[in-house]
């Protein structure tokens, strides 16, 4: 069965934090299609009403009387292949669609027109109410705008597209430096020992940390070691400068950090894992401070073209944000 951690390595490119938004909508009467990818949980306010009804945390369309079905054309935050997709129709008993499906384009310099094409990524699946409905897409071609459809009418909560950005490395300049690790030039959190506090994969969001809460913090460690997360890049390249953020995290900030690297050819996530107990050195420990950026450059190791990375905490902890700068190298 798929769950909805089998897709949290990935960004969720419908995220309106990143710019998604819908351009065109057939009926959202009682509740707005926008909200459908704000990144909190939905909730549910007793006794909310506005002037068309009852207040809901999602997209709602009014009762169809007539032939046909509900849609919303949806551009996406960051273009990119989808692999995976949650429709969750969280507080939606009984005004939720039955079923609902997915199609996508690729159409990077205008908005979609009568005369788009469009690609059915999830053919039509049932839906229940109060519930998320969580598939896996196999499909490798990258897409800027997705049409949304639910059948006939009714809400949906949250709609979460996760998958990797596009990026055409190919035009990518080998002489500029640039985050390696960002989620939004394909980076992924891949493995932690602990994520109690705030999820791994938070370290690699754009901007500084909002709060604690979009960062990632581990438990209190009571016994001996130390905590880790593990990132890939999003292509293999030679790290010059590396930023630890620990904004926002003050009284639980971790003492120290180190990191090791290395170019990993294949292998799976949990090989991946028990392959970075033996990776090289590319930061040795450093001392961190509370809610402060440190910034590392002649302290970097030279190990030349890395993938993967395994971030050291001593002995537990917050971090906001890992930048690993640097510039893109041929695959090996």
């Amino acid at each position: 069965m798929t769950q909805a951690s089998d897709f949290e390595k990935y960004i969720n490119l419908a995220d309106e934090r990143l710019g998604t938004k819908a351009l065109y909508v057939t009926d959202d009467w009682f509740a707005d299609v926008n909200r459908m990818f704000q990144p909190e949980p939905a909730v549910w306010k007793e006794g909310v009403f506005d002037d068309n009804g009852k207040w809901m945390d999602g997209w709602e369309s009014r009762r169809k009387r007539f032939e046909g079905h509900d849609y919303a054309v949806i551009k996406l935050g960051v273009p990119g292949t989808i692999k995976g997709v949650n429709i969750d129709t969280c507080h939606f008993t009984g005004n939720f669609p039955p079923s609902a499906s997915l199609e996508a384009c690729f159409s990077p310099d205008a908005d979609p027109s009568d005369n788009t094409e469009w690609h059915e990524v999830l053919p039509a699946v049932a839906l229940q109410g109060d519930s998320e409905h969580i598939h896996a897409i196999e499909d490798d071609r990258a897409w800027t705008h997705v049409r949304f459809n639910i059948y006939p009418d009714g809400g949906v909560a949250r709609l979460r597209i996760y998958g990797v950005p596009f990026i055409d490395w190919a035009n990518v300049d080998s002489n500029e430096q640039i985050d390696l690790a960002a989620s939004l030039n394909g980076g992924r959190a891949l493995a932690c020992n602990d994520q109690h506090f705030g999820h791994m994969r938070n370290i690699l969001n754009p901007g500084r940390g909002v709060n604690m809460g979009d960062g990632w913090e581990t438990a209190r460690r009571r016994t001996p070691g130390n905590d880790w997360v593990i990132v890939a890049l999003g292509h293999p390249g030679v790290i010059e400068r590396i930023v630890v953020d620990t904004h926002h995290f003050k009284g639980n900030y971790p003492d120290s950090c180190s990191i090791q690297a290395a170019y990993v050819k294949g292998g799976t996530d949990a090989q991946i894992e028990t392959q970075s107990l033996y990776w090289s050195e590319l930061l040795p420990s450093q001392k961190l401070e509370m809610h402060q950026e440190h910034s590392f450059s002649e302290q970097i190791k030279d190990l030349g073209t890395v993938t993967h990375v395994r971030l050291n905490i001593f002995p537990d902890g917050g971090i906001s944000r890992l930048r690993l700068f640097g510039k893109v190298s041929a695959a090996k």
